[in-house]
């Protein structure tokens, strides 16, 4: 099986475009490239599977056991070629001060070796001694080679490689110039999502051919080649799904992890995605999913099409079953501030959300159900992990609001408090992730299948509710 794990010694030093690259120059001689995004990140593993054509996935230590990870790992790879597994921040970096959260350990668990990415600007000699020191800081990290990244020219490529070959073992893999096609643009939360460059295919196109020239793919493709009997994941049959829940799916909301769609798909439900700027009616549909996103920056087209706001108003406001995080939140309040203009959204929620210049709340967040929480289940689950990112604040909250969850570590919307609760609409600034201590979707399905047997008076006990599709497969 070839595997390997994109780091690099510093965040920011372009590990996702180089990755990005290789996933795209990899998949274009004919390889099914299967890549995975180290932690709670929604943007990056949107560009990895524009670039590969497959779905990225995430794995996560804040969220899942190390068995867990190893078992997504194993259940996704499926008929892939090749696996390729990028981290986040430096290759050492995280939360525990002994490393057992950094991509180093997640290199580690999955045997996958190292390329690590260096962001080579002003250095000549000087990567010896750093290249030494991460090679014998952990001598249980393998490393399949070095990625020398913003090269200032033929000059400074050669200085390096000279240096890296008199004073370390260290393969060279390939060395990209400095490009500033080549950037992806960032902004508060990050890098831009590929909906939003309108261009984004010509940003992949880039990012491949710039790889294709400076990388050695064969080289690359020798050093993380292990000799592995692989054996085939066991299928189950899914569900006939016996409801429709509407997802939002645009340039203004799409984060959502791909295993946990595929969660809720076999706890039962089947998923009609939908376009909050396009779409003037919301799908017929049992339960409503809107996840995060960028909808300040998209609030002007959300505003336009007020057909679709009133849409969504009146069925939440008449009892659909309705789940909303950040962004999701922000468009079901009264308004969106950002930038000096002011737009009117869904007013499902009396408080108006406000962009601020700085985090209000980022990172791990630990949250514990209230008895206000609406779904069956999660009161029993004890202290969830999850995470927010979020430069938007609540004001003007009515006070009478209920809320699903007690903040214990985090910010949620008010430093103590998060979910709010109104009908059977759950809406906050936390992202869960569904995993084996914390299966939302089924909470969430559960919820949604109850509703639906009120509004069509079917007793618990009675006859299933009738269901939609013939049955699918997944791996597990």
């Amino acid at each position: 099986m070839t595997r390997f794990y994109v780091s690099a010694a510093i965040k920011s030093s372009g590990k996702t475009t180089v990755s990005i690259g290789l996933a795209a120059a990899l998949a274009s001689r004919g390889l099914k490239v299967q890549t995975f995004k180290k932690g709670p990140d929604y943007i990056d593993p949107m560009w990895l599977a524009r670039a590969s054509g497959r779905p990225s996935y995430n794995l996560d230590f804040n969220t899942q056991e190390r068995n867990e990870i190893l078992g997504l790992y194993g259940q996704v790879l499926g008929d892939a070629d090749l696996a390729l597994i990028e981290g986040n921040k430096g290759l050492h970096d995280g939360v525990d001060p002994f490393g057992a959260d950094s991509s180093a350990a997640l290199a580690k668990l999955l045997r996958a070796p190292v390329v690590l990415v260096i962001d080579a600007n002003g250095m000549a000699r000087g990567i010896a001694p750093l290249l030494l020191g991460y090679r014998d800081f952990d001598r249980d990290v393998e490393f399949a080679g070095v990625i020398l990244n913003k090269v200032g020219g033929a000059r400074q490529e050669g200085k390096l490689r000279q240096a890296i070959e008199n004073y370390t073992d260290m393969k060279v893999l390939g060395a990209i110039g400095r490009d500033r096609s080549l950037n992806i643009d960032e902004r508060h939360l990050g890098l831009t999502t590929p909906d939003e460059t309108g261009e984004c295919d010509e940003v992949i196109a880039q990012a491949r051919d710039a790889v294709r020239r400076g990388v050695d793919l064969d080289a690359l493709l020798a050093a993380a080649a292990r000799e592995e009997v692989r054996t085939a994941p066991v299928l189950r049959a899914l569900p006939n799904p016996d409801i429709v829940i509407a997802v939002a799916r645009d340039a203004a909301f799409g984060f959502y992890y791909a295993d946990d769609l595929d969660a809720l798909r076999a706890a039962g439900a089947r998923l009609v995605f939908f376009d909050a700027l396009r779409d003037r009616v919301l799908p017929s549909c049992d339960g409503l999913f809107i996840g995060g996103g960028f909808p300040e920056t998209l609030a002007a087209g959300l505003e336009a099409n007020s057909e679709l706001r009133r849409n969504i108003r009146a069925a939440v406001e008449g009892g659909l079953p309705t789940y909303a995080e950040c962004g999701g939140m922000m468009y079901l309040t009264r308004s969106i501030s950002f930038q000096g203009a002011r737009r009117e959204m869904v007013g499902v929620i009396p408080a108006d959300s406000v962009m601020g210049e700085t985090p209000q709340g980022r990172g791990l967040v630990r949250v514990e159900a209230t008895a206000d929480f609406p779904w069956p289940g999660a009161q029993g689950e004890g202290v969830v992990a999850a995470h927010e990112f979020h430069y938007a604040r609540l004001e003007n909250v009515a006070p009478e609001l209920r809320y699903a969850w007690r903040v214990q570590r985090g910010h949620g919307v008010d430093g103590r408090r998060d979910g709010i609760v109104i009908g059977n609409m759950l809406a906050g600034f936390t992202h869960q992730r569904d995993t084996s201590r914390h299966r939302w979707t089924d909470q969430f399905v559960a919820f949604v299948r109850m509703q639906k047997r009120k509004r069509l008076g079917v007793a618990p006990g009675e006859a299933p509710l009738r269901r939609g599709l013939a049955g699918r497969r997944r791996a597990v």
